[in-house]
């Protein structure tokens, strides 16, 4: 029997596999771990790079250089939780080329050491002040305990190196982040702060403004990390709608022949059954026959329909003495480059950051995780580079809309919530875009391939330099920031105001579903919010820039990922070539007439996202939803009309005359009716 899977990849993007990011120096360093060591100088470092692209010996070798070379006493490494302090543990780096090896003393490696983190742990963090050795490696609990006992003062000229950064929040009551801000008040100590998600602030800043502003930030993309591998070289990402248990519909996602790590829904999810145990069983039944476990690993074995068996890994399972054992024998260094240790991993809580099990083909998750940076860190498990594998995807696995209202009002909240993470997530795997006003003095630069009939003078053109991953984008009537902050939100941020902008259910809901949307509502309007309630500090000017600099980002990813579908091998139903995005950038920009912002502006960010909802779910579940949002539909609010108002102020500065209201375009006829509105808003007193 054949199972028709429901396979609507939203993005696929294929990558040069040339090597590059696996590559070392002659002290053992890849491209990543030398881009940070080349800032060892700083004293607030932050590290935005991708799961396994070795955050974790960066850390080791600017250490080493603090210790040694920059009159640090000791280093303090800091993570989430005990499992990850084996990426700590000792290195042979000279044996590499580095001029000396990483050492912790096993006493000093409190994730390995017996008792509770606000304990004898912190007793021993205090014993190591007073030693003369020079590392020590504790979970972020263990530390908030340390700090609260011992004083920040205590910790002075010492480097503290928290990994997971993203676990740090500026709210009050986050006590990691309350304690970074006062180390960094008090300005002794040095700190580097690592994390392989770029939505560090999926809710909430990390950072308060002018702390964030302290740290020199190196970035290094998903781009640049997959596009180095030697051996992956496509990725797909898709959302994927079930009726009914999602068990029975598992199959269609799950493919028995490929390593693959399954997340369960959360107890409280609408997906879950609230039988967390009869799931698994489920899925088991469903993939084949048991035939027991292994005695030797307490893996399930289970036969296949074609009698192969497969060996799978319940991490689900509450009893600490069977899942102590699966979790042991999958941490087997002597198994790690083994691809027949395991088949299927089915996992609840566990095996998200930090968990390394390179042969991950696969990462299935049943139901939506609220939080992008988990999203971003589960896609990491299957984003490993292993010999022969050439392909790795995500799926979101999500239950379609059924007809309680209720339970309608939910579907739809998960389903524009995936879609969200969706778009964001092509922004993380898409290169960086570097945006520059395209005027008369604009010229080629060096070292940019500018396609086959090189720079236009009367054109926008694209560059591209593949060494460095740096792409350059000439964009007419583009504003440019002034101050140091709108220069680094620009360069560092865009995928951080994109994430506030994709998830704005506002934005979201009337991009996909509002029929009589103006484009400019939500790339003028919404963004413009976005951007003053993020950077209140920004003056007008920058904050238009950085508006200017974020739309363009995700409409040309948008518009390039239409062209690629568009443009297909006939043969392998692939896109044409690796660098297949980088043409649909540069086919847009050559197609039209003149790449302005006026022009960006006027594309609707969501309207490629809806082309792949509308394949990928059912027509009577795609008009279910459709009516939920409109039901829910407003006219114009005070705030709206107050902000349509101040746009049709600017367009009578530029214009020498009000906007329309009978105006054929839409944009010019809704900032008149905004401004309309506004007066009547004003005479009624709406805003005293």
């Amino acid at each position: 029997m054949t199972i028709e899977i429901k396979s609507v990849p939203s993005v696929s993007v294929s990558y040069a596999h040339n090597g590059s990011s696996t590559t070392v120096n002659t002290m053992g360093m890849r491209p990543m771990q030398e881009r940070a060591y080349e800032r060892r100088g700083e004293q607030y470092l932050l590290i935005k790079s991708p799961p396994a692209s070795g955050k974790s010996r960066a850390l080791m070798f600017i250490a080493l250089d603090k210790l040694h070379n920059q009159g640090i006493k000791q280093a303090i490494i800091v993570v989430p939780e005990k499992t990850i302090g084996s990426s700590f543990n000792d290195e042979s780096l000279s044996t590499f080329g580095f001029w000396t090896d990483w050492r912790v003393e096993p006493k000093w490696n409190l994730c390995n050491a017996p008792g509770t983190d606000n304990g004898g742990k912190v007793k021993s963090v205090g014993a190591f002040l007073e030693s003369e050795d020079k590392v020590l490696v504790c979970t972020h609990a263990t530390f908030r305990f340390a700090v609260d006992q011992f004083g920040v003062e205590a910790f002075d000229d010492r480097l503290i190196a928290v990994d997971e950064f993203h676990h740090v929040s500026s709210n009050p009551d986050n006590k990691l982040g309350l304690h970074l801000g006062q180390f960094i008040a008090r300005d002794r100590v040095h700190i580097i702060a690592m994390t392989g998600s770029y939505f560090r602030g999926d809710a909430e800043a990390v950072l308060a403004p002018q702390d964030e502003a302290r740290f020199d930030t190196v970035t290094y993309t998903y781009y640049e990390q997959l596009n180095g591998y030697e051996y992956l070289k496509q990725l797909d990402i898709g959302y994927y709608f079930y009726s009914g248990s999602y068990a029975d519909d598992i199959l269609k996602v799950l493919n028995p022949h490929e390593k693959t790590i399954v997340h369960i829904p959360n107890v409280n999810s609408r997906e879950s059954t609230k039988d967390k145990i009869r799931e698994v069983e489920h899925i088991i039944e469903e993939l084949g026959e048991w035939q027991g476990s292994d005695p030797a690993t307490g893996f399930q074995l289970v036969k296949t329909p074609d009698g192969h068996i497969l060996r799978i890994a319940d991490l689900v399972d509450d009893d600490p003495t069977k899942r102590d054992k699966v979790s042991a024998s999958l941490k087997d260094p002597a198994q790690k480059n083994n691809r027949d240790h395991v088949d299927i991993i089915i996992a609840l809580g566990m095996a998200k950051e930090g968990f390394d099990w390179i042969w991950c083909e696969h990462a299935l998750t049943v139901g939506y995780r609220s939080s992008l940076t988990e999203i971003v860190q589960i896609i990491g498990r299957a984003t490993r580079d292993a010999p022969g594998k050439t392909r790795a995807r995500f799926t979101n696995l999500i239950a379609e809309p059924d007809a309680a209202e209720q339970v309608v009002a939910e579907a739809v909240n998960d389903t524009l919530k995936a879609i969200a993470a969706s778009l964001l997530m092509e922004q993380v795997l898409a290169p960086r875009f570097e945006f520059r006003p395209k005027n008369p003095e604009s010229g080629p630069e060096q070292g940019f391939d500018y396609g086959e009939d090189g720079y236009d003078p009367n054109k926008c053109n694209v560059g591209v330099n593949e060494e460095t991953g740096r792409y350059l984008v000439e964009i007419k009537g583009l504003a440019e920031p002034k101050s140091a902050e709108a220069v680094r939100i620009c360069k560092e941020d865009l995928n951080e105001v994109i994430a506030s902008f994709v998830q704005d259910k506002t934005a979201i809901e009337r991009g996909l579903f509002d029929e009589e949307l103006v484009p400019e509502e939500l790339t003028q309007m919404r963004m413009g919010k976005i951007i003053k309630d993020r950077y209140p500090e920004l003056d007008e000017e920058d904050q238009e820039a950085v508006r200017q600099h974020a739309i363009a980002a995700i409409n040309l990813v948008q518009q390039a990922k239409q062209l690629i579908g568009e443009s297909k091998n006939p043969n392998t139903g692939e896109p044409s070539a690796n660098t297949a995005l980088i043409q649909g950038v540069r086919k847009f920009a050559m197609d039209v007439r003149e790449l302005d912002i006026d022009l960006i502006d006027r594309i609707n960010p969501f309207s490629e996202a809806y082309a792949i909802l509308a394949k990928a779910m059912s027509e009577d579940s795609l008009k279910q939803v459709a009516a939920v949002i409109a039901g829910k539909r407003t006219s114009l609010t005070p705030e709206e009309a107050k902000e349509l108002a101040v746009r049709a102020v600017k367009f009578k500065k530029e214009r020498g005359r009000l906007p329309s209201i009978n105006s054929a375009d839409a944009w010019e006829k809704r900032m008149a009716e905004g401004a309309a509105a506004f007066v009547r808003f004003k005479d009624e007193g709406r805003y005293a």
